[in-house]
């Protein structure tokens, strides 16, 4: 029987994450499987993977095929690194010791890469959000000018014309007196 070691759709659309299993070849992608051995949700950022290592190791070691994206997590978490340092222990190249000292500073390198990148995300996203606010800030003190331009009244000059004297007021008034006490047109 040929094992694989391949991912198990699970989760909703859009949001899916994966189960790293071990089945046979020839069952269904979501079907019967051998052993979970893992997770692996793409969601998060750096993607989240926990996997049990030793029983991952045993199955590698055992000559399980994997599938390309289960290759790539694999080689993330240093499975197969371990397994290549463990083949070398059997040829002769490297000795126990060596191997526990390699992959411990492999582990510690890869740790910091993580830790940095993770760091790098949230002060990315401070940044941003910091950049967001400034410039809701600016729009917002520019909407309260325009209000505060919009809301004043407008003042108009209005040029100062000379009061008519009385000499005007009285030759005009008996005119017009003269028209309204007679019924008659005037032409």
């Amino acid at each position: 029987m040929a094992t694989r070691i391949r991912l198990q759709r699970h989760g909703k659309k859009s949001k899916a994450f994966f189960h790293l299993v071990v089945a046979d070849s020839r069952s269904k992608r979501d079907g019967k499987f051998i052993e979970k051995l893992g997770t692996y949700n793409p969601n998060t950022n750096p993607a989240t993977v926990e996997l049990n290592f030793e029983s991952t190791l045993k199955w590698v070691q055992t000559g399980a095929e994997m599938s390309d994206t289960a290759r790539a997590l694999l080689s993330y978490k240093g499975i197969l690194y371990k397994n290549h340092l463990i083949n070398g222990v059997k040829k002769g190249a490297l000795t126990a010791e060596d191997v526990e000292t390699k992959f411990a500073a492999w582990l510690a390198e890869k740790d910091n890469k993580i830790n940095a990148k993770k760091d790098g995300l949230t002060t990315n996203a401070a940044a941003t959000r910091a950049a967001a606010l400034k410039a809701e800030a600016e729009v917002n003190a520019a909407k309260a000018k325009a209000i505060e331009i919009k809301n004043t009244p407008e003042v108009v000059e209005e040029e100062v014309t000379e009061a008519p004297t009385e000499e005007t007021t009285e030759e005009e008034t008996p005119a017009a007196e003269a028209t309204e006490g007679t019924d008659e047109p005037q032409a």
